[in-house]
């Protein structure tokens, strides 16, 4: 007989429904599927015969199982799924991947970069990692990923999980996942994906007694019909229809001698145990001791080890030579007991759970403690750093086997090392453990370090609440134990942390306070350094008169303590601290600090502050000088490392550049390539800055519909502590104004823009207030040689974007008094300036033309001729006809528009709708009088009042009010 049935009996729908699912996935229609049951129904047996088909098919499967050595190892089944990717020394090689390969690093051993880290890169950056690899490996055939026993993993590994499951659409890649049909998060997991149609759920059922019957024979290798009538009837009742029961039953009743196979087929010899659980239980350990007594020490101390174990450990533990241990590692294959680990070579696996649980529930509490010391000592000795999962499973060990002090450090270093890899929920359940195994224990020091960690942990996994309970109870925590000021001050300066990365400012700066206070008298150049770096964060976003200054102050300090303490990262923190306080007075003093940053990252290979020291340099090289290259090159060096958050925010700076610069159609490429990986990823403040640009793109181009779409979809995305709105205000509803010739409602966005920032921790500095705010208020002759002055004396006023609107100001004012030289020099740098500022250059002159013609100044015929060409192409019709208009009263020839008839959309050419009609449809979606109209188009309220009668009756709509909703409908679309 074979103690496995060959075939998979029972399951032909689901058998056929995960053929469909790896054919659509060899056409790019990828999906997941949950097979969902209890021990033993079959789940691995299914998945196997899932990847058989996936391999007869050409599709490359990859296989990973959740872990049950130790509490939890975080991503262990994509780790063991993902590796066989690089096995065969050919690994996927795909540019895509080049960004991601630093963040894969975290799970596969291959990637990782000596120095290269991805710090603050959430488990979503992490989940598109992996989808991105699995897509490349799955191009041509298709890629099905097999992950078992989900029950088992960790929190970290299950985000991943539904993040695939959710973005697998029109992907080559098909995830097969098992879970126990028990209460676990996998399951719900499952249950919640299917509900929401992003997965099917395949539910085991026990089989029939025809199934039964079925897999009895094919384990027999005989017909159904040459089965004994009382062994069908026996394992139809008593197998309760469990595929693994049944093939132990039968197994024992073979190996017993109760069934037996003769010249006439198989019969029963004697009577047929009844109690069948139990049967299989004790089967286990009977089957063990049919090994012998180093055998059955052999898997005692495998099955102190998990359902898997290493050979290797085991072998130390035992003391047994190389063939006496294969010897009896045969003999346990071939009573089914064990079966090597495909996925891991020197690895085996108890072939169910329930055996291991069988042996390690058999053994007498002494052996089992005495065989978890000699294993931890053996995992010690084969592995002194305990790298990986070791690490856990020795901490196991060593609880097991009554070391509650090595134990609960061991689960520290885990918890720490998990947090390290961006696994905070294990980080905490981790410590969690640790912080249990101390209960009662003297240690008050190291439970207070784990504390200290644990904060940390708890604040990356949104626990902030939990992470505030904790230190409120500190005394509770450590037992009544006293702790040295310096740890307990650290817990304290932790929870400032917490609390700064939550947005609780206030809370965090009263941290600070206590920790001060514990230090009272004792404070060392380490404790100051690291309270000060949090206290200056923390001091930006409170309220106060002075808050810019007082956290520069505090930074300093910082940077003064971390340099006696030589605390590098500390320094590396502030002096960027320092740096982004200072732009404000003077970039090169900016400048100055961030390169110091970059210095003692590159010195000290720190890379994560490098690339934020070379990003924020090159945030100060585009306000000064418009410099996009600088973003160019720093996005290379942010790939390389691996930080992919921190590369959005660079493409993101790249988007804003470009519509700045009148390049629509690359920011509207850049728009659409970012914008849906930034929502998939969930990064919210880099999806707020695009979709900041996104509002200002339509703004740049006169489109008012379309910028209101996505003004409101940019502030679904807003929360309290949202600094983009300013920027929306300055750059796009002020634009959209100006290019509706509506002076008076861009001052009042202007205004609102101020108000805001008046009260927000930082600076907007190209969002109009040191440019165009004053631009505008020189030209309505409320703002003059004074206010120009206060501006030119700031930094921002000094960059590039601004300088533009600066310099053209101060032509007006010099224009103004007759200075006819001055004004033209001005006038000249301020164009100059705005070369690379494709519709604000036109804009500012068309602006600044009636100022010239007014007063004698520049050269205003030809600035409205290029600005009128500009805008006409960029069919802006308020701005253009505004043009003309000047050019007539300057006495100026006006070139003839009126064959502008491509401009009409289509439906409205049909209906008869003239360049002019459609000039005035545009404008009545805003519902604007005829007056207003007028006004915009620099035509007379009776030639409006033509129009409009005239579209009521194209359109054949009853009145004016109906004609506006026309219009809205009709630019709905095309705007």
């Amino acid at each position: 007989m074979v103690s496995r049935s060959p075939l998979v009996i029972g399951r032909d729908r689901e058998v056929a429904e995960l053929t469909r699912a790896i054919d659509a996935a060899r056409a790019s229609r990828g999906g997941a599927v949950f097979i969902v049951g209890e021990p033993g129904i079959g789940k691995s047996r299914l998945s196997a015969e899932a990847a058989a088909i996936a391999f007869a098919a050409g599709v490359r499967v990859l296989r990973g199982r959740g872990s049950t050595i130790g509490p939890i190892v975080p991503f262990r089944p994509l780790t063991e799924a993902l590796l066989a990717l690089f096995r065969s020394g050919h690994p996927p090689d795909d540019p895509a991947l080049e960004p991601y390969l630093p963040i894969l690093g975290r799970l596969i051993p291959d990637l990782h970069q000596s120095g290269s880290v991805a710090v603050g890169d959430s488990l979503i950056v992490l989940g598109e990692a992996v989808l991105r690899l699995v897509t490349v490996a799955g191009r041509g055939h298709g890629c099905m990923v097999i992950l078992e026993d989900l029950q088992h993993a960790d929190a970290e590994t299950l985000a991943i999980v539904e993040y695939l499951t959710d973005n697998l659409v029109d992907m080559p890649v098909l995830l097969v996942a098992t879970i126990r049909d028990e209460p676990c998060a996998a399951r719900d997991l499952a249950r919640s994906a299917t509900q929401r149609h992003a997965a099917s759920m395949l539910t085991l059922g026990r089989l029939k007694s025809p199934d039964v019957t079925r897999l009895a024979a094919s384990c027999l290798e005989t017909d159904a019909a040459d089965l004994p009538d009382e062994v069908i009837t026996r394992l139809a009742e008593d197998s309760a229809g469990v595929p693994f029961i049944i093939e132990e039953v039968l197994h024992q009743l073979v190996a017993d001698g109760v069934l037996v196979n003769g010249a006439n087929g198989w019969r029963v010899i004697g009577t047929l145990r009844a109690d069948v659980p139990e049967t299989v239980l004790r089967g286990v350990v009977d089957r063990v001791g049919q090994l012998g007594p180093q055998g059955s020490a052999l898997l005692s101390v495998a099955a102190v080890l998990g359902d898997r174990f290493p050979l290797s450990v085991v072998a130390r533990v035992t003391e047994l030579d190389q063939r006496s241990l294969l010897s009896y590692l045969r003999a346990a294959v071939a009573a089914q007991l064990v079966a090597p680990d495909e996925s891991s070579p020197d690895w085996y696996a108890f072939r169910h759970p329930l055996t291991a649980e069988a042996l390690r529930s058999n053994l007498p509490p002494t052996d089992r403690s005495e065989y978890s010391r000699q294993a931890a000592a053996a995992v010690e000795a084969l592995h002194p750093d305990l790298p990986g999962e070791w690490c856990q499973l020795v901490a196991t060990l060593q609880a097991d086997s009554g070391d509650i002090q090595g134990a609960a450090s061991l689960f520290a270093e885990a918890g720490r090392r998990a947090l390290a890899d961006g696994a905070s929920e294990s980080s905490v359940k981790l410590l969690d453990r640790a912080n249990a195994l101390l209960q009662g224990e003297s240690s008050a020091e190291s439970k207070a370090q784990i504390l200290e960690v644990l904060l940390y942990a708890l604040a990356e996994a949104g626990q902030v609440d939990r992470a505030r309970t904790l230190v409120d109870t500190l005394d509770e925590q450590l037992n009544g134990a006293s702790v040295s000021r310096g740890t307990r001050a650290a817990l304290h300066t932790r929870l400032a942390k917490v609390y700064y990365l939550a947005g609780l400012f206030s809370e965090g700066m009263e941290q600070v306070g206590v920790a001060r206070q514990v230090l009272d008298g004792h404070m060392t150049e380490e404790h100051s350094a690291a309270i000060d770096v949090i206290a200056a964060s923390l001091t930006r976003h409170v309220e106060g008169s002075n808050r810019r200054a007082d956290a520069e102050a505090l930074a300093r300090r910082a940077i003064a303590s971390a340099e006696r303490a030589n605390a590098v990262n500390v320094l590396c923190e502030a002096w960027l601290i320092v740096g982004e306080l200072s732009r404000e007075r003077s970039m090169q003093e900016s400048d100055e600090c961030f390169q110091r940053g970059l210095q003692l990252a590159e010195q000290h290979r720190l890379p994560i502050w490098r690339v934020y020291a070379l990003v924020l340099c090159a945030v100060n090289s585009w306000m000064s000088f418009g410099d996009w290259a600088a973003y160019e090159r720093t996005l290379q060096e942010v790939q390389h490392v691996g930080a992919v958050t921190l590369g959005y925010t660079v493409k993101a700076n790249l988007a804003v550049d470009a519509v700045l610069r009148g390049d629509f159609v690359r920011t509207a490429e850049l728009i659409a390539q970012n914008k849906p990986e930034m929502t998939r990823l969930r990064l919210r403040p880099q999806l707020r800055f695009l979709l900041m640009v996104q509002t200002t793109l339509a703004a740049h181009q006169g489109k008012r519909f379309e910028m209101e779409q996505s003004f409101a979809e940019f502030s679904e995305w807003q929360d309290d502590n949202a600094n983009e709105l300013p920027l929306a205000l300055g750059l796009a509803r002020a634009f959209c104004a100006l290019l509706e010739e509506n002076r008076g409602l861009a001052a009042e966005e202007l205004s609102e823009m101020v108000a805001i920032t008046e009260d927000l921790p930082s600076t907007f500095h190209l969002a109009g207030r040191h440019g165009l705010r004053l631009f505008l208020a020189v030209l309505e002759g409320k703002a003059g040689w004074a206010e120009h002055g206060a501006t030119v004396s700031t930094t921002q006023g000094a960059m590039r974007w601004n300088r533009q609107f600066v310099k053209m100001a101060e032509a007006v004012l010099h224009g103004r008094e007759g200075h006819v030289e001055e004004a033209n020099a001005a006038a000249d740098l301020a164009q100059e300036d705005s070369e690379i500022y494709g519709m604000a250059r036109h804009l500012v002159l068309r602006l600044a033309a009636e100022a010239a013609i007014a007063d004698g100044w520049g050269e205003p015929i030809a600035w409205l001729r290029r600005a009128e060409e500009y805008f006409h192409q960029l069919s802006v019709p308020a701005v253009a006809g505004a043009c003309r208009s000047l050019l007539r009263h300057a006495g100026a020839t006006v070139k003839q528009r009126r064959t502008g008839i491509d401009q009409v959309p289509d439906d409205l050419r049909a209906l008869g709708v003239t360049v002019r009609e459609h000039e005035v449809l545009q404008l009545l979606v805003e519902r604007l009088t005829n007056k207003a109209i007028a006004n915009r188009l620099h035509i007379s309220p009776r030639t409006v009042e033509k129009h409009v009668a005239s579209l009521i009756m194209k359109a054949e709509v009853a009145d004016r009010t109906e004609l506006s909703d026309f219009a809205a409908s009709a630019y709905g679309e095309t705007r």
